[in-house]
């Protein structure tokens, strides 16, 4: 007797889940989805090209205007005097960021608003949906504010302001319904911008002047106190200051100064100096006349210097007498004389000379005496000055500083003056507006493509949801994706109401598609298909007793013996697949009959024998419950190669669970669409609980269409091939 080993079974069906749990591509799932609601996104679609169109013809007409700006980062200098503003380094972008944000300022709609005259307009008003401002017809002057502040932001909400990328350019576009309005608004829109630039530039310097008029005024007075300070301490204290040099810049202010004790001590301190020198040379003078030889100053002396050579020559005409005579000798006597009377005469020549240079010296060292008392006075009185002019110092540096301060803002008052008058604006309009020739919105292919998208994306989030929501069994993939069920085939949906008809042709597609069921089934095992199987399903009517009839012919055609068993004691249907009448069956054997020739009727297809499912029973549980099914199922393995077996239903009934724990495996039958996936886990469940093996699912009726494959089934199942 030949069996299927539990171990085979088990290994046929690790290799059949291992086989049908491949993963699914993302994308091909997702076109497989979007294929099957196409009609969903092609309403969505359709739908919003609809809407696109519509909305185009409703949509009033606007008409676009454009003015161009350039902004410069540096202002143009006409002298070289820095303004009061910071200057923009190369690439601050919080510089033109600012800029685009002055652009959008609800002071500047303002201005705008009034400039244009449509703060008292009417129709401007009207022309964007605020009639109300004007009841009666004519404006109330008191909501004249409320008007400019409404017309601001209503202007606001129609131009906007596009920086051109990697340029100092920046576009203010005005997109109206009037395009002569959009013309005006866009070309005032730069003007007025160009005259509040240079507005806030003047009133900064302005606001400058003004600062410093009142600094200036308080340095000035807190200069005049410093000074009036300084002058008062002086004439207390009896400090006189004479100025070194005289600022004329500065309204005549003195710079530096010394005191008056100081000039005089300087000039004491050089006639002092003088009277030491010529004391000196006196001294040197005396001295050289004391001297017994002849002294430079008594050589210096023409009396004297005549008296001596008076002296020599008669010296020397006494020596030459001296010669031939006597010192008696009268001649001789009267040059001696001579000579004595020039000798007392240049000695007393000498002691003239010597009393005058003793008077020089004398007067020289008196002087220089009174002048060294008078320095050492003057020393002293100085000292004084300096312990007295401490707090004069400090008050005269404050007046300096004060006075610093002072010039130095003036000076930059003046600067900022003239500063704030040369300085040229830095944005000018590079294009003016122009008056527009046709509408910028609405866009009819835009709007299409914009609408189209909106519907599709819609559609596709409808569909999302009702992928979601639908938990139908609807593609092969599902099977292990929803119920972890490996794939043995796909039965597809035949256009004949009875599918077994479409058995009786060999050549039919879902002969085909059984015939890759049972190729599946030939190669789980190393032994072949298992030797004895149930077909079973969820609930009546989804294919089970179809597949059940097509894979016991498709085994009967590989030349096995096989018989096909109908345990759907509840409603057979094996019966008139093979026009037999329902006699002695199935519940015949279960209610204790033994002859098993009597139940088993042979078909028109060799190899392939029935047993009818025979009369109802009361109740075909009791009957299942016991041990024959499983003694029916192993004396029919004794006799043939194969035992099929069309179980009842799961859902309901206690059948299914019973006969599948009499056979060696079960094929699960799951009609595509119809049963819920959650329905198909339940009854999965009561399956395993009777410790069925499960070896794989049939998906049956598939329709390729409805479960997005446009052709065939995508998995390779083309029955058309060779026809």
């Amino acid at each position: 007797m030949l069996g299927l080993a539990s171990g085979d079974v088990s290994l046929f069906t690790d290799k059949a889940e291992g086989i049908g749990r491949a993963a699914t591509p993302p994308l091909r799932r997702l076109l497989r989805a979007a294929t099957r609601w196409r009609w969903v996104l092609l309403g969505g679609v359709a739908a919003g090209a609809l809407a696109g169109v519509a909305l185009t013809l409703v949509i009033p007409r606007q008409y676009a205007s454009a003015a161009r700006l350039e902004i410069s980062r540096e202002t143009a200098r006409v002298v070289k005097i820095d303004s009061v503003e910071r200057d923009t380094s190369i690439g601050d972008q919080e510089f033109y960021q600012t800029q685009y944000g002055l652009l959008r300022t609800q002071l500047l709609a303002e201005r705008v608003a009034r400039d244009l005259g449509v703060v008292d307009d009417p129709a401007f008003f009207k022309l964007f949906g605020r009639r109300d401002l004007f009841e009666g017809g004519k404006a109330d002057p008191s909501t004249r504010a409320k008007r400019t502040e409404i017309a601001g932001k209503i202007l606001l909400q129609h131009v906007g302001v596009a920086p051109v990328r990697g340029s100092s350019l920046v576009d203010v576009r005005a997109v109206t319904p009037d395009p002569a309005l959009s013309q005006r608004i866009a070309q005032a829109w730069g003007e007025d911008f160009i005259a509040t630039n240079l507005e806030r530039r003047f009133e900064a310097s302005g606001y400058a002047r003004k600062f410093l008029e009142g600094r200036i005024e308080q340095l000035r007075e807190k200069l005049e106190l410093s000074e009036r300070q300084v002058v008062a301490y002086a004439v207390q204290q009896g400090i006189i200051n004479l100025p070194s040099s005289i600022d004329a810049s500065a309204s005549g202010a003195a710079v530096g100064g010394r005191s008056l004790l100081t000039d005089d001590l300087i000039a004491l301190n050089s006639a002092l100096e003088v009277a030491t020198a010529e004391r000196i040379v006196a001294e040197s003078r005396l001295n050289e006349v004391k001297r017994p030889d002849a002294s430079s100053i008594a050589l210096g002396n023409d009396a004297i210097a005549s008296m001596r050579q008076r002296r020599a020559d008669a010296a020397a005409e006494y020596a030459k007498l001296m010669v031939q005579f006597r010192p008696d000798y009268p001649q001789a006597k009267a040059l001696a004389s001579q000579i004595q009377a020039l000798d007392a005469a240049i000695g007393q020549e000498e002691g003239r000379v010597r009393v005058s240079l003793q008077q020089v010296y004398d007067s020289s060292q008196t002087r220089e005496r009174a002048l060294t008392a008078r320095v050492e006075g003057l020393k002293g009185d100085l000292a004084d000055l300096r312990r007295r002019s401490i707090q004069y110092n400090i008050y005269q540096r404050d007046a300096d500083t004060n006075r610093e301060l002072y010039n130095a803002l003036l000076q930059r008052y003046k600067e900022i003056g003239v500063a704030g008058g040369a300085e040229n604006n830095n944005v000018a309009i590079v294009d003016p507006a122009r008056l527009p020739d046709r509408p910028a919105s609405p866009k009819l292919l835009v709007n299409l493509v914009l609408a189209m998208m909106a519907g599709g994306l819609a559609a596709a989030l409808v569909a999302a949801g009702l992928e979601q929501i639908d938990e139908g069994i609807v593609d092969p993939a599902d099977l292990e994706e929803k119920l972890g069920l490996p794939l043995l085939g796909v039965a597809p949906k035949v256009p004949v109401e009875d599918p077994l008809m479409a058995l009786r042709d060999p050549r039919s597609k879902l002969v085909e598609a059984y015939l890759s069921v049972h190729a599946n089934l030939e190669l789980s095992t190393a032994k072949g298909a298992p030797r004895s199987l149930a077909v079973i399903s969820t609930r009546p009517r989804e294919g089970k007793s179809t597949t059940t009839v097509a894979l016991a012919q498709s085994l009967a055609r590989a030349r096995r013996k096989v018989v096909l068993v109908d345990a759907d004691l509840r409603s057979p249907s094996v019966h008139s697949a093979f026009g037999l009448k329902n006699g002695l069956g199935v519940s015949n054997f279960l209610s204790g009959a033994e002859d098993l020739d009597s139940v088993l009727h042979a078909t028109e297809h060799e190899g392939l024998w029935v047993m009818t499912a025979g009369p109802p029973p009361p109740n075909a549980g009791d009957l299942l419950m016991g041990d024959r099914l499983a003694l029916l199922v192993k004396r029919l393995k004794e006799r043939f190669d194969h035992v099929i077996v069309d179980s009842p239903p799961v859902i309901g009934l206690a059948d299914a669970p019973l006969v599948a724990a009499a056979v060696d495996g079960v094929v699960y039958a799951v009609e595509a669409g119809s049963v819920p996936a959650g329905t198909v886990r339940a009854a999965l469940s009561r399956l395993r609980a009777s410790q069925a093996h499960i070896l794989g699912a049939v998906l049956t009726k598939f329709e390729a269409k409805k479960a997005g494959y446009g052709f065939d089934y995508g998995y390779g199942f083309d029955y058309d091939y060779g026809r």
